[in-house]
């Protein structure tokens, strides 16, 4: 059958079915189980176009607004005794300089990718923190997208750090031949640290950070609204088991707390452990 009736456009059922994943939305009709086609709204502007955006890619573009806003309130006029906002951020700058770039790359290479690591940083802080925040419950990151597109970056950072010190051709051979072992382990390990290298690290890098998130966001989403079901839709006996489910979705949001953050610093962190890599490929 045509996907269009009577020159109407019939919209997969999944999709009529989306919905804000909230306490608060679950108020307003039944009882749904979270699924994966939460990930997958349908357009809110420029349907059909290149520029379409959902649910999604608004969280998306407002949370990489409130990053900005943010960063410009703490220091459109810093103080030498930074205060509230500008302490805030200030200590949250220091700690990407110094727990991950000078600790990992050295103060000198810290220093110049910096602005990278730092920018990698508070993106995945941002957007991770959109799944705690009450009518967006989701982050944007829980879609391969953007954990990708951090990932390419990542990616292009430390082989073009590599290639640039020592060219392509050494560069590569240094990376995935193994000093000091017999010949014959060539023909295992080469292949291994090839695939190691240039295709798993970007790879763990994308998946960990969306898996990580999407899981979140389910189990999030599977105690409230199991707490909703258990008071409005179960059956009375049912109805004990709510104060469970609710006190389990508090527990699970301050662990997520801990979540938004591990990633982010994971992240960050294994940015600059690649370039460290790359810098000293020949060193290995």
């Amino acid at each position: 059958m045509s996907d269009r009736t009577a020159g109407m456009t019939v919209v997969p059922a999944a999709r009529t079915r989306e919905r804000t994943l909230s306490v608060i939305t679950l108020a307003a009709g039944e009882f749904h189980a979270p699924s994966l086609s939460d990930f997958f709204p349908p357009a809110v502007l420029f349907e059909g176009t290149p520029f379409e955006l959902d649910r999604l890619m608004l969280i998306r573009l407002l949370m990489t607004a409130v990053v900005v806003i943010v960063f410009a309130l703490a220091f459109r006029s810093p103080k030498i005794v930074p205060r509230g906002l500008q302490n805030v951020m200030e200590t949250a700058v220091v700690f990407v300089k110094e727990q991950i770039c000078d600790e990992v790359l050295g103060k000198e290479t810290g220093k110049r990718f910096f602005p990278l690591i730092a920018t990698i940083f508070f993106t995945v802080l941002f957007l991770n923190f959109s799944s705690v925040v009450p009518f967006l419950n989701i982050s944007s990151n829980a879609r391969v997208g953007m954990p990708l597109v951090l990932a390419a970056i990542a990616y292009i950072a430390f082989n073009y750090v590599g290639i640039r010190k020592y060219g392509f051709f050494k560069y590569v051979r240094s990376s995935i031949v193994v000093p000091d072992v017999p010949p014959a382990l060539h023909l295992l390990l080469i292949p291994i640290e090839f695939v190691s290298t240039f295709i798993l690290r970007p790879f763990t890098l994308t998946v960990r950070l969306m898996a990580n998130m999407l899981a979140g966001h389910i189990m999030l989403v599977l105690f409230f609204s199991a707490t909703w079901f258990f008071l409005f839709d179960a059956t009375a006996w049912m109805k004990v088991f709510s104060p469970f489910s609710l006190l389990a979705g508090i527990g699970f949001t301050l662990f997520e707390l801990l979540v938004i953050f591990l990633q982010a610093y994971v992240f960050a962190l294994l940015t600059a452990v690649y370039i460290s890599l790359a810098q000293h490929a020949a060193d290995h």
